[in-house]
């Protein structure tokens, strides 16, 4: 990318040029900001060169000026702060959306409510991040670069097998790539042996004998062509699948291609890519988990117990049915970090988190606020029989058999009783914990339950 000096910018439009001489280790990349806040560029500048990104950032503070950046540069990745809902504002996202549709967009947002999901995917964004959160920023460039990656090389492929029977014959036998054919009956014409080994067969009589055709083929749309009805539409959208292998373990696939038609424009059958995603999900699926709960106790963290309470309540208003918050505090904490060290006051943590967990139906949720703080979400439970709840979670603690010897303190509160937003339902929950507090002396909670 050629460098950007000021004289060539828009009056609002500043450049930042980061990193030096970028070791083999570190992976340059080339970034525009559409955002107002310098600050909030800077942080996101930060976090990608901490981890490890040598960063060439220009920065415009509105979308029109983006458009035009856009026309006369290229970049490896958008990041956008998330508009206003004005008609100019969506009217400069369209365009910017139409501008950078072969560009990864990554939207910039303060706060962000399930309701607000599927705008975001609608104004085109490969992915988000919370201001609150720009630790993941580093994590989700990776990704949507990954992803860009993958794009072009698939589109790479789908031009082999419609323009080069030579280029063809170099991609079935790449080992990336599975490759399946199928007639117009969807009867397996053909394999490679990449798609073979993602199965776990050898040979191709091998995957017949195993009668996993007809899974494969209902797979594929049973024998019609994916991609349409005519030679026109002959380019098969990519979708992911799950197969079983050979040995009864599951395959997670993303599945591009064409449907082939005859020279009278008769469907033939199906020219198929495949490609092993299982462990990329997996990892996907191991980052999520470990951005919703807390790295001590395993139980869901902050961020998730806020997701979970926004989704009873909005439950509750639709089916009319109540559910309970119990707030829970570990006494004496510090005192047992000060006397015993915080090794053991770490086990204490996680003493009452196991406790929690023994005491959990699989639709309840228990998580660790923080410190010493925990909470407990029970749907469709009554004020009166989360009181039990918490009643047994102090039992068993005091009697886990473990030293030193732990309490705690609880607090109940019912939506819509108690409170009518999550809020309002924190406060009343946690006005009981310390209600509580206040009334047993220190030295007798173990025994209050």
């Amino acid at each position: 990318m050629s460098n950007v000096t000021q004289s060539d910018l828009p009056p609002d439009l500043a450049t930042l040029r980061r990193g030096g001489t970028a070791s083999h280790r570190r992976r340059p990349v080339s970034v525009l900001f559409v955002h107002r806040d310098a600050e909030a560029v800077e942080s996101c500048v930060h976090e990608l060169e901490k981890a490890g990104f040598v960063v060439a950032a220009d920065v415009v503070s509105t979308l029109g000026h983006s458009t035009e950046q856009i026309r006369s540069h290229a970049y490896d990745v958008v990041l956008a702060e998330y508009p206003a809902s004005s008609s100019r504002e969506s009217k400069a996202l369209q365009i910017l959306h139409r501008r950078v549709e072969d560009i990864p967009l990554l939207f910039i947002v303060s706060a962000m409510g399930s309701e607000s999901l599927a705008r975001l995917t609608a104004d085109g964004a490969f992915d988000y991040v919370e201001r609150e959160h720009l630790a993941q920023l580093p994590m989700a460039v990776r990704r949507v670069l990954n992803e860009q990656k993958l794009r072009a090389e698939l589109e790479e492929a789908g031009k082999a097998l419609r323009h080069s029977q030579s280029l063809y014959r170099a991609l079935v036998d790449n080992p990336a790539y599975g490759i399946c054919r199928c007639d117009a009956e969807g009867r397996i014409v053909d394999v490679n042996q990449a798609f073979l080994a993602m199965l776990g067969y050898s040979t191709k009589a091998e995957l017949l004998a195993a009668n996993r055709v007809s899974e494969i083929v209902r797979d594929f749309g049973q024998g019609g062509p994916l991609a349409g009805s005519s030679p026109k539409a002959a380019r098969i959208a990519p979708l992911e699948i799950e197969w079983k292998r050979g040995n009864g373990t599951t395959l997670k696939a993303r599945l591009s291609g064409r449907a082939v038609f005859d020279e009278g424009g008769d469907f033939a059958g199906n020219e198929i890519i495949a490609v092993d995603i299982t462990e990329q999900r997996a990892l996907e699926d191991h980052l999520r988990q470990q951005a919703l709960s807390d790295s001590l106790t395993g139980l869901a963290n902050h961020r998730r117990l806020f997701e979970v309470l926004h989704a009873e309540i909005s439950r509750s208003k639709r089916t009319g049915r109540q559910f309970s918050l119990l707030l829970l505090d570990l006494d004496g904490l510090k005192e047992i970090n000060d006397r015993f060290g915080h090794l053991v006051g770490n086990r204490a943590l996680c003493r009452l988190a196991q406790i929690m967990t023994d005491c959990c139906r699989s639709v309840d949720t228990a998580a660790r606020q923080g410190g010493d703080e925990f909470a407990l979400v029970l749907p469709e439970t009554a004020a009166v029989t989360a009181t039990l709840v918490a009643s047994r979670i102090c039992n068993l603690l005091a009697k886990d058999g473990e030293e030193p010897p732990l309490s705690v303190s609880a607090g109940v509160a019912s939506y819509p009783q108690d409170a009518k937003s999550i809020g309002d339902l924190v406060y009343a929950a946690d006005k009981a914990l310390y209600g509580m507090k206040e009334k047993q002396p220190k030295a007798a909670r173990a025994a209050r339950c």
